[in-house]
């Protein structure tokens, strides 16, 4: 989610999903560490629960990077390793490390001994060739004798060579069975699933098999999915789309008053009312109408009557 979940979307979301545990776009150890680029762990304290995911692979640079995101006030510290993208190749980490679990183990090592927050470890079902549930079966024993508690697996293993990051969210098939099968040989692991989940019922056929589920693209497009998952798992009433927007007003303005320019936020509303009538109007709006200097609040307010105008001509 490299660009897309920063702090503005993340914010929305919380006002979407008060239960679910939000996770930063993946940060590396370098831009904190050697960049000092502290900036990208500004966040909002109504975020909380949020953990930052951090890309890497020195054990000591990670170490350092993982105390900047609790002395930042993350509740969690997350290492990626299952990132497929030709720019975390590069850097020698991401999928990549799954080929080095050793070395994973130790980045996981230091960074639970400079925090004291939890270290959790997100990955794939495999990597290129190493395609045998005895590679995922062995990367997690390494996982658990480094202390690791959480391990996040998205269910498709990673083509490092010959697919685009695109194609490997959606060429490699999906292997549920292979992460039940994970939780069920190593039960006191906390085992979360990912990858091609897109509704409330995939979610509650996960949780029978596994302790959570993580969510991506599909919150990312249709942003309402999270209210419907706190209305099934938690009973929580539906709110109004509306009325959600106008929960962020106050964040809004705030922003607004720091210089962020409004379509920084807007870009991550623009599937609020995916498959509602007025939708497209809606993003039309935001999207025609809040990169033009001065945009403030008042482009919101606009964009909601598209909606809302829908709904009384269909009526």
């Amino acid at each position: 989610m490299m660009d897309w979940t920063d702090r503005h979307c993340r914010y929305f979301h919380r006002l979407l999903s008060p239960h679910a545990r939000l996770y930063t776009e993946m940060v590396t150890s370098a831009a904190l560490v050697r960049g000092r680029q502290l900036r990208l762990l500004e966040h909002s304290q109504q975020e909380h629960p949020v953990a930052l995911q951090l890309g890497g692979s020195d054990p000591q640079e990670l170490a350092l990077a993982a105390r900047d995101g609790e002395v930042a006030g993350y509740d969690e510290i997350n290492l990626n390793v299952g990132c497929p993208s030709d720019r975390v190749q590069s850097g020698r980490f991401g999928a990549c490390l799954m080929r080095e679990p050793a070395l994973v183990g130790d980045c996981v090592r230091a960074m639970r001994d400079a925090v004291s927050v939890p270290v959790t470890v997100k990955c794939r079902i495999g990597v290129d060739d190493q395609d045998d549930y005895a590679d995922l079966q062995h990367f997690t024993e390494v996982m658990l004798a480094a202390g690791v508690e959480v391990l996040m697996v998205h269910a498709r293993k990673a083509w490092l060579q010959g697919l685009s990051p695109k194609e490997n969210r959606e060429i490699p098939p999906l292997d549920y069975q292979r992460v039940y099968r994970l939780k069920r040989e190593f039960p006191g692991l906390v085992v979360v699933i990912n990858g091609g989940i897109t509704s409330v019922e995939q979610v509650q056929a996960h949780l029978a098999e596994v302790d959570g589920v993580m969510l991506g693209r599909a919150a990312y497009h249709d942003p309402y999915l999270l209210a419907r998952l706190e209305n099934a798992l938690h009973g929580a009433a539906l709110p109004d789309r509306a009325e959600v927007l106008r929960h962020l007003r106050p964040y809004v303005e705030a922003e607004l008053e720091r210089g962020t320019a409004l379509k920084h936020i807007t870009r991550h509303l623009l599937g609020l009312y995916q498959g509602e009538p007025g939708a497209r109007g809606f993003r039309r709006r935001l999207s025609e109408e809040a990169h033009r200097p001065g945009a403030g609040w008042a482009v919101l307010e606009q964009a909601m009557q598209e909606p809302f105008l829908a709904q009384q001509a269909a009526a």
